[in-house]
């Protein structure tokens, strides 16, 4: 086997910085000061904060202990399917923190913001032209709040229209926050079923499309990492019957360049910056989830909107039939500084190879894995694939048991027990940014523990052994948290 990253080495216990703290100790020395000191009256201060009294060194080694007890794509693969976690390039950590762009403050005004306003202005017009659709706003927080923009947007549509919907339609392949953001429109989702190639059957969805049906959610490629080739025919089914096609692109990442989901059928799209265009995730972030809209639904994207008026750029908020605001300022404007310079550095054939990367490394854990874990859907994935633990459940070990055991390996585990169609899930996106050596190691990692699974199977229940915590309690755990280090 190829020598794996995971080791026992050192792992350093760290108390709290209370624990910690010594009396008169301190990390820091202030400057003289130039007035008299005057004691304040405990009534209007309260009682003094808690604070730790701590060296320089004290917190120094605190953090930096704390760091080595975290897991990130920095320190190795993290092969979490349906997150993309792809690694990010410092130059779009650069040209967020240039002084032009980190200094900016939102309330400078239209004058005084040209180049922030350029950069989202393009920012959008690129975002267009990648997804095929006339209009984008950048707005939208992260991926579940573009959601709720674009179910907002098909909202105010059928209220334009002058007769409003009570129902969508979900399949069972969507990202589980699809529901979430129907209700808070006030829709009801009517779920149905992927047919037996893991896709949508366009006569299940021509059952159950009525005139009372808002349209349908769709992510495209699902959450089995399969590309929906029947969507152009869904597509027209939920038009003729007035309804509007919403699409989860939260897998942008595997089409961009190749497929422009507003020619195939799609009226409204997010997009996650932090997926497909690779800024910061989970508590890296904040996130980013802007949303495209062809010509029916542009007059409902949130305000204000950026413009072009000859060299100069503007916000607008005469739009009549809007959404209005959804967040402060316009977003968070940093992400899109991020998002900005990777599409800049990658270049359209840079974008379009980054797509191609990301199915090639996925069929290529798919087809190497296959036979040591089973495959639900044997056929050619996009930028993931999912296994299950159907193989392993003779010998009683589970999907658990064999993502914890991975932890000793040094990988991060996949995505467990997601998407639901799926019994035992164990999903893998490796990403675009991952070497043939470091996919390797993985591949070799599982199968170990698939051998494993037949010849120690209740030494690899207790796993993991080599961690700073072993196997916890998952049910107490999610009880009673303990967050003490």
């Amino acid at each position: 086997m190829i020598q794996q990253p995971g080791t026992s080495g050192l792992i350093f216990n760290e108390p709290q910085l209370w624990d910690k703290s010594r009396e008169g100790r301190c990390a820091m020395s202030l400057p003289k000061p130039d007035v008299d000191r005057k004691t304040l009256d405990n009534s209007l201060t309260g009682d003094a904060p808690d604070l730790p009294q701590l060296s320089e060194l004290d917190v120094v080694r605190h953090y930096t202990r704390l760091s080595q007890w975290n897991f990130g794509v920095d320190s190795g693969m993290y092969p979490l399917g349906s997150c993309t976690m792809k690694y990010n390039p410092k130059t779009n950590e650069v040209q967020a923190a240039r002084q032009g762009f980190a200094g900016a403050h939102p309330l400078a005004g239209d004058e005084f913001s040209q180049g922030a306003l350029k950069l989202m202005y393009n920012l959008e017009q690129y975002l267009a032209k990648i997804t095929g659709f006339d209009a984008v706003t950048l707005q939208p927080a992260a991926g579940a709040h573009g959601e709720l923009a674009g179910m907002l947007m098909i909202h105010a549509f059928h209220a334009k229209n002058g007769k409003q919907r009570s129902k969508i339609i979900i399949p069972d392949t969507a990202h589980g926050t699809n529901p979430a953001s129907a209700s808070l429109c006030g829709y009801e989702s009517v779920n149905i079923k992927s047919g037996e190639k893991g896709i949508l059957d366009p006569a299940t969805v021509a059952a159950v499309m009525d005139e009372d049906t808002a349209g349908i959610m769709v992510t495209n490629p699902n959450t089995l990492g399969l590309f929906e080739s029947n969507i152009k025919e869904i597509a027209d089914i939920v038009h003729s019957k007035g309804g509007l096609v919403y699409g989860d692109g939260a897998n942008m990442n595997a089409i961009m360049g190749i497929v422009k989901p507003g020619k195939i059928g799609i009226d409204v799209l997010h997009l996650n910056l932090h997926k497909t265009f690779s800024t910061p995730h989970g508590g890296g972030g904040p996130g980013s989830g802007p949303v495209a809209v062809g010509k029916t639904l542009e007059p409902f994207l949130p305000i204000p909107r950026i413009v072009k008026d000859l060299d100069s750029y503007k916000f607008v908020t005469d739009c009549p039939d809007t959404i209005g605001r959804i967040h402060s300022f316009y977003g968070h404007f940093g992400i899109m500084v991020r998002a900005y310079a990777y599409i800049l550095s990658m270049g359209g054939e840079g974008l379009k190879k980054a797509s191609q990367l990301a199915v090639l490394n996925a069929n290529y854990v798919k087809e190497s894995l296959k036979g040591t874990l089973n495959l639900p859907y044997d056929r050619p994935c996009m930028h993931e694939c999912v296994f299950n633990d159907k193989l392993q459940n003779e010998y009683h070990i589970t999907t658990m048991d064999m993502a914890k055991r991975l932890l000793d390996y040094g990988f991060h585990p996949p995505t467990v027990y997601f998407p639901l169609v799926v019994d035992g899930a164990f999903m893998v996106e490796p990403t675009e940014t991952e070497s043939k050596e470091d996919i390797d190691q993985f591949i070799d990692a599982v199968k170990a523990i698939a051998k494993e699974a037949q010849t120690d199977p209740e030494k690899l229940k207790k796993a993991p052994f080599i961690t700073k915590v072993t196997r916890l309690d998952e049910v107490g755990a999610a009880r009673k948290p303990c967050l003490r280090g």
